[in-house]
This record gives structure tokens, sequence and C-alpha cells, in this order.
């Protein structure tokens, strides 16, 4: 199995990009680990909200392969402590054949479709962070999970 977080737009501030690689770089040891990045939409302004999450929606489903299990990181998702995020993710490794892809939208959420093709949300937080701060905490929870598994000592309790 392999996961992947798939992401709108580009991260421009240089903490988070070198923040975040570090822990794609530790993943690495444990399992295979990939961003995938679908650009921003040109000419937002003269789109609706509806207008944009669908375009984004296109692109989200453009960006799946047959097979993948989607989970969206959704404000109205299932809430873990790391503990159960680990062993959710340790299921995930016996169930999932191909991808685990997870899913952070747009700034005005996902189109229907997304959430028609969903097999499940979760949430990090019922706080809102930044899109780009959340792809920093969902890699380094992703390690966190990982170091759990492994009994190792990242993680106390």
């Amino acid at each position: 199995m392999k996961i992947t977080l798939l992401v709108i737009g580009k991260t421009d501030a240089s903490y988070f990009i070198e923040a975040t690689y570090e822990y794609q770089k530790r993943l690495e040891h444990y399992i295979p680990f990939e961003m995938q990045i679908i650009p921003d939409l040109k000419n937002t302004k003269s789109l609706t909200i509806d207008q944009q999450k669908e375009k984004e929606g296109e692109l989200i489903l453009k960006g799946l392969q047959a097979g993948d299990y989607l989970v969206l990181l959704d404000e109205r998702g299932k809430e873990y402590s790391s503990v159960q995020f680990a062993s959710y993710i340790e299921k995930k490794t016996h169930t999932v054949s191909k991808r685990l892809v997870f899913v952070i939208g747009g700034p005005y959420g996902f189109s229907q479709s997304v959430y028609d093709r969903a097999s499940e949300k979760l949430t990090l937080s019922r706080m809102t962070f930044s899109h780009q701060m959340i792809r920093l905490i969902f890699v380094e929870q992703l390690y966190r999970a990982m170091t759990i598994l492994n009994n190792e000592p990242y993680h106390h309790e």
C-alpha cells in the first residue's frame, strides 16, 4: 500500500515546505508516501464558490487512480487521537490494496462529486488551519503514527 496526500495549490512559505519535507523524508523509512500537488485554479475571481469547488473537484477526481481508497480531510470528519490514528493506519495497510489517498481540498471545501467518490471523512482538528499548515500537521501525524506502530519513542503518553 502507498499513502498519497493530494493537495490543491503550492505552499509558498519556506518554513512549511522545509518542515513538511523533513517529515516526508522520515516517512520513507516506514511506508511509501507521496504528496501530489494540484495547481491552483486560475481566474478564480470570475468564478462563484460552487464553480470553484466543481473545477477543483474535477482536478481531484482526475488525480485518482482505479482502486484508490479516498479519505477527505474535512471538518465534519471523524476525529482521532494520535494513537487511534495509528491504529486506523495499521488497519488500512491490511485492507487497502493500492493507494490510500488523503485529500486536502481548496478554501471552500469539496464538490458533491468528490464527497460522492470518497470512502470516508477524517478531521485532524475541530479548529481551522491554513491549507499550508494542515499539510504539515497531517504529515507529522502520519510520521507519529508510524513511530507508534513501531514502538519508537517519538510519541509519549
